[in-house]
């Protein structure tokens, strides 16, 4: 094990990112640029007394499962989760929790889709990209914390503005219970990552409807090609789902579509000019 090094590693990698990456306010009193050491010590589930030696090179040889942490709270590629590893005298092994991580190509491919909402979800439903037409569809997710972000979350345990449920999609019900479904299988990959383990003992604890779901052991469910949502601005808007996995992050690249020259192509070309306008703030 290398102290100073991993010690410097993770100093580098704490101070490139910023709060608003991993769903944490910017606030107005920071002292040094990227995250603090308790935010990255909350997000990878350790005490902060035992990061704060990591990066002071006094700490002993950290376990498979909190290099684990760290390299998903500091959202490391896998070059720097393996140069992570061996830093600590450790082998590096698969990932133990979904990524997070999204590929700079995705990243890229979201915003040459001016016409088109779309996201990118984890294994857990969780949405880790979008373009601006997805926020302006459904919600500025830039102004979410990452536990807001959880569309499963958010189908069970809400809020439900006005009584509706998943931004007021017409299949919500049948997501809700398909989301259910697969994350029972992300649980079967992952049983060792606590996000995913706490994010199922929530739902199970705070949804007698998911509790149901749960019990039943089912692990898939057909998906929805088609769906109306209610948009507080400009009504109805009909559009075709299209999901394209991506195999190697387990993650999926959900896209919104509506059909050419119908009302709602013309809704989500006003959604593309009135999102524009209202998220144009600093992230």
């Amino acid at each position: 094990m290398d102290r100073r090094e991993l010690a410097a590693f993770l100093r580098s990698r704490r101070e490139r990112i910023t709060p608003g990456e991993v769903g944490l306010p910017a606030g107005r009193r920071r002292r040094t640029p990227g995250l603090r050491r308790e935010e990255v010590a909350q997000l990878a589930f350790i005490s902060t007394e035992y990061y704060t030696r990591l990066e002071q090179a006094r700490a002993r040889r950290p376990s498979r499962e909190v290099l684990a942490g760290l390299a998903r709270a500091l959202r490391l590629p896998d070059a720097e989760r393996d140069h992570l590893h061996h830093l600590a005298g450790t082998p590096p092994g698969p990932p133990t929790g979904p990524r997070v991580d999204v590929r700079q190509s995705i990243l890229d491919l979201l915003h040459r889709l001016p016409q088109a909402a779309a996201t990118v979800v984890s294994a857990t439903h969780e949405v880790i990209a979008w373009n601006d037409l997805a926020a302006a569809l459904m919600e500025d997710f830039s102004t979410l914390s990452r536990r807001d972000r959880n569309l499963v979350r958010r189908a069970f345990l809400g809020p439900h503005p006005q009584g509706r449920r998943l931004y007021g999609v017409s299949d919500a019900d049948e997501f809700a219970h398909t989301a259910a479904h697969q994350l029972r299988a992300t649980a079967a990959r992952y049983p060792d990552d606590p996000e995913v383990t706490g994010l199922v003992d929530e739902l199970l604890s705070g949804s007698e409807e998911f509790a149901r779901l749960w019990a039943s052991h089912d692990v898939s469910a057909g998906p929805s090609l088609r769906k109306t949502f209610q948009h507080p601005l400009v009504g109805p808007v009909t559009v075709n789902c299209d999901v394209l996995d991506i195999t190697d992050r387990d993650q999926r690249v959900v896209i919104y579509t509506a059909d050419p020259g119908s009302p709602s192509e013309e809704a989500l070309r006003l959604l593309s000019v009135i999102g524009t306008q209202r998220m144009d703030v600093p992230g």
